[in-house]
């Protein structure tokens, strides 16, 4: 198993992870400002280089592994942008990881034989980012985007009531209970995205070049729709 640095900011909240065979995993986890701005911009690099430090050093570093998303756009622009130069700076291969899986993956490792686990990351304009997976990580759902209410039907249909975790999750609890699913309490560390899961998963996943890895967005960037209702205004003005 190779020394692996792993980075997700697919959240408001930064994680960032080394880990190493027959070593405990080395993680920090950033939370946004306290007007909720995320430091993804201003904590990555720092954050990332203190922790290779601690590990000993770049020359131990075998792997980097980044979470893609589904996520916020600047976020995943940010981490993305960084794990890609990092690869390519340090010639390292590097490996793309579902948010959402590492989010899974951190609920089975807390809370194992408690599945099947619901990944639920905060969509914002009122919908969220999901995927559903079975004890052994395997996929159930693909990762999609959808209000709360197309969800919980989803969860209505299943034969078993799936633990659920993520911001997501605590968002929209209410509507995600009434058909059944389990939220972990708010408090629970499980809600959040592990980078120390993103190191795990990127050993199993398809290393390549820097240029190969892309973001999962699952749908178009607000800036996107902002410009195309701006142009439409103009056109009509």
């Amino acid at each position: 198993m190779p020394v692996v640095l792993g980075i997700d900011t697919a959240t408001s909240y930064l994680s960032v992870a080394v880990t190493a065979p027959g070593e405990e995993p080395l993680e920090r986890i950033v939370g946004p400002e306290p007007g909720g701005r995320p430091r993804h911009a201003t904590a990555l690099m720092p954050t990332v280089e203190e922790l290779v430090g601690e590990a000993g050093g770049w020359e131990r570093i075998e792997l980097i592994g980044v979470g893609v998303g589904p996520g916020t756009f600047t976020g995943l622009r940010i981490g993305i942008a960084t794990a890609r130069a990092l690869a390519q700076a340090r010639e390292l291969p590097i490996a793309p990881v579902g948010s959402l899986a590492a989010l899974a993956a951190g609920m089975a490792a807390d809370h194992p034989g408690a599945g099947p686990y619901l990944a639920v990351l905060d969509a914002r304009r009122g919908e969220a980012f999901a995927a559903l997976y079975d004890e052994a990580g395997e996929e159930l759902w693909a990762p999609m985007v959808a209000p709360p209410e197309r969800l919980a039907e989803a969860v209505r249909g299943l034969g078993a009531p799936p633990l659920a975790a993520g911001d997501g999750a605590v968002r929209f609890s209410e509507v995600l209970e009434s058909e059944g699913a389990r939220v972990l309490d708010r408090a629970d560390a499980a809600h959040l995205v592990r980078a120390r899961q993103v190191c795990r998963l990127a050993t199993a996943a398809s290393a390549g070049p820097p240029e190969s890895i892309e973001p999962t967005y699952l749908r178009r960037p607000d800036a996107e729709l902002w410009r195309e209702r701006d142009r439409g205004r103009s056109a009509h003005g």
